[in-house]
């Protein structure tokens, strides 16, 4: 398939493709008598894990890590082990500091209840203290 139909197919853009290719997240596919590039069931396979793992949040550099494993299958997973306890680590400390902006967010919504101006609205006074 072109790589038209493998963005249809996996929800990718044209453009991300191509990234993933550059950054040597995909392995680069064959190619057509006129240059077009030619995927496989091989490649869709190979996007869907790393747009799975971007789903998860991990970085692209890991991602790499995660993939060059992939390729050793007698090697220990402690390191993957290891990968995806920092990025559970990073997830817990990002939730710590998405709750202490709903609360920052909530008090400043209830700053100001009623449809003042905006010389009177509470949230301006909280945003300039």
């Amino acid at each position: 398939m072109k790589i038209g139909q493998l963005s249809k197919v996996s929800g990718c853009s044209i453009q991300t493709i191509r990234y993933y290719e550059k950054e040597g997240l995909l392995n680069s596919p064959n190619r057509s008598e006129g240059n077009f590039r030619l995927y496989d069931k091989r490649a869709l396979k190979e996007l869907e894990f790393v747009k799975h793992c971007r789903s998860l949040d991990i970085p692209l550099s890991d991602i790499k890590t995660l993939l060059a494993l992939k390729n050793k299958p007698e090697e220990s997973c402690s390191s993957i082990n290891n990968l995806i306890a920092n990025q559970l680590d990073l997830v817990n400390k990002r939730i710590k500091e998405l709750r202490v902006l709903k609360t920052e967010l909530q008090l400043m919504k209830k700053a100001c209840s009623t449809d003042n101006t905006v010389e009177r609205c509470g949230i301006m006074k909280t945003l300039n203290d």
